[in-house]
């Protein structure tokens, strides 16, 4: 399999804590097919520098949620920026029409596969430093003719701000053909559905997080990534800062956490086993230990963006 080094998003929370947006499932367990609707996002940024390349554009990979067969739930900034057939969508320029503040770009694919495949991509290797737009051509081109890798629009939620990811981290892929084959989807949880664990104790599990992200970072060596796992972190808090942002979660449980590439994955409700109350957004450490934060999907605002796209909160 080609192995591709994706940049990743790092991003500023707060108390100027250092956060990154998330990859992988750290020490977890293999899906096993328990969620064939869960999903690797790749998607091209035109305005993202990569070093290996005198023009700018990067490649990414997130996680996602089918909620039904045309429409899946991401985190926020895992659909800001992406390209419209390469072109930029966060500014203006010669060769585009009007920029769409970073919404409603194309260039972003979806797997269903367990383990995407990723060998019909040329590693970027081949390619002279002058080459970086034959890349995208040639990326896009396999995809496009792959029939296990979906192409979609993004649409960010509408008060996302890449400057403050973490406040309004939601994001929808509107695939432009339904998934066949996937017979059970996602479901999202419905208004100020978190709130009936207010009161309970904490170190009581309830939650599973899914992903395609990184099984362990270290200064001098990653491991694993692009096949999907899932973990079961424990709940630290239910109130982000600023409230009702996000719920915090512990990395540092046996049966693993979030890491980078899981940016966007579900964290559900065992309770209720395929509802997703929030979305991976960040971590804290660049090891992918202690805490990171899972942006809440039960609250007003966002309630009203998944309601835009058909997608209606399960009430409590």
């Amino acid at each position: 399999m080609v192995r591709r080094k994706f940049a990743t998003l790092i991003g500023i929370v707060a108390a100027l804590a250092l956060a990154a947006p998330t990859a992988a499932v750290t020490t977890g367990q293999p899906d096993n097919g328990e969620h064939p609707y869960v999903g690797e996002l790749l998607f091209y940024v035109p305005d993202s520098v990569d070093s290996r390349f005198d023009d700018p554009g990067s490649w990414f990979s997130c996680t996602g949620t089918l909620l039904n067969s045309k429409i899946v739930v991401t985190a926020g900034h895992c659909a800001f920026g992406i390209g419209l057939n390469g072109v930029s969508t966060t500014r203006n320029g010669a060769d585009t029409t009007a920029a769409t503040g970073g919404a409603l770009g194309n260039d972003v694919w979806i797997s269903f596969d367990e383990i995407p495949d990723f060998s019909i991509l040329p590693p970027s290797s081949s390619f002279g430093r002058d080459q970086n737009g034959d890349r995208y051509l040639a990326w896009s081109r396999a995809l496009n003719r792959s029939s296990s890798w979906h192409r979609g629009i993004s649409h960010p939620h509408p008060l996302y701000d890449d400057n403050a990811f973490f406040l309004h981290d939601a994001g929808i892929i509107e695939l432009s053909k339904a998934v066949k084959g996937i017979r059970t989807y996602g479901r999202a949880a419905g208004l100020d559905y978190l709130d009936r664990y207010a009161s309970a104790p904490r170190d009581s599990q309830r939650f599973e997080v899914v992903g395609y992200g990184l099984e362990k970072v270290l200064p001098i060596l990653t491991e694993g990534g692009d096949t999907r796992r899932k973990a079961e972190p424990k709940l630290n808090s239910l109130e982000g800062n600023p409230r009702d942002t996000y719920i915090v979660l512990s990395n540092n449980t046996a049966t693993g956490g979030t890491c980078f590439g899981d940016s966007g994955g579900p964290t559900f409700d065992n309770t209720n086993s395929n509802l997703v109350v929030a979305v991976t957004s960040f971590g804290i450490s660049p090891n992918c230990t202690g805490t990171g934060g899972a942006y809440r999907l039960d609250q007003p605002d966002d309630q009203a963006f998944l309601a835009t796209y058909g997608v209606a909160g399960v009430a409590p």
